[in-house]
């Protein structure tokens, strides 16, 4: 194992600016999922489960979903609920149980729900209500993006450590190219935001600036197939 004295910050950036740094690259047609974007992980000072790494998040993710719709692209929002038993959270929800803990995100709670600066359109985004870290495990995204013939994923949303990294390795896995809007994601603490940064970009991912997918999604065409 290489030893390094570079702090997880400076590492991504070192990586980040390799010229030669091969890409997966956008493909033909993308989907944005956003990811837990919702209280328990927004409202930073009401909860302290709530995080903030660039205060323009948001606004970027409205940006990119205001894009995608005018390009009839699906925009999906993924939030985390559990029944008031908590059973639904399996053994993830059995390390503590306080006020805070995850499977107290109850359906229904503030905690539950969307951030309010947040635009969606509840007649025509896809919602899903996931249990676990990724996106895929036990909705029906795959489905959606079988039907609408995607082969990319844009992700935004929270934690980038944990629900972001692993929608990151599902979409991989089923064969997405996948495409994390780097200012769009966050996590509680700087090491494990640029940790997984790091490692998302030289494995499973592209992480690009929210310019660049922005760039993309505008430069869109619609696809006759």
């Amino acid at each position: 194992m290489e030893e390094s004295d570079l702090t997880p910050r400076e590492y991504y950036a070192q990586i980040k600016s390799n010229p030669a740094r091969a890409k997966f690259g956008f493909g033909r047609k993308p989907v944005l999922v956003n990811i837990d974007l919702q209280k328990s992980y927004t409202a930073v000072g009401e909860f302290k489960t709530a995080y903030e790494t660039d205060p323009k998040q948001l606004d970027y993710v409205n940006e990119l979903a205001a894009i995608c719709r005018s390009k009839k692209l699906p925009v999906v929002w993924t939030h985390v609920a559990y029944m008031d038993s908590g059973e639904d959270a399996g053994v993830w929800g059995t390390r503590t149980d306080t006020p805070d803990s995850l499977q107290n995100i109850k359906k229904g709670s503030r905690r539950s729900e969307f951030d309010d600066r947040l635009e969606i359109d509840h007649d025509n985004d896809v919602i899903y209500n996931k249990r676990m870290p990724s996106a895929f495990h036990e909705t029906s995204l795959q489905s959606l993006l079988v039907w609408h013939k995607a082969d990319t994923l844009i992700l935004t949303g929270g934690s980038t450590s944990g629900c972001v990294r692993a929608t990151a390795v599902d979409s991989l896995a089923h064969g997405y190219r996948t495409i994390v809007a780097e200012e769009c994601v966050a996590d509680k603490h700087e090491i494990p935001h640029f940790a997984n940064l790091c490692d998302m970009l030289m494995k499973y991912a592209d992480v690009e600036p929210v310019d660049v997918v922005k760039e993309y999604l505008e430069g869109y065409v619609a696809l006759n197939d």
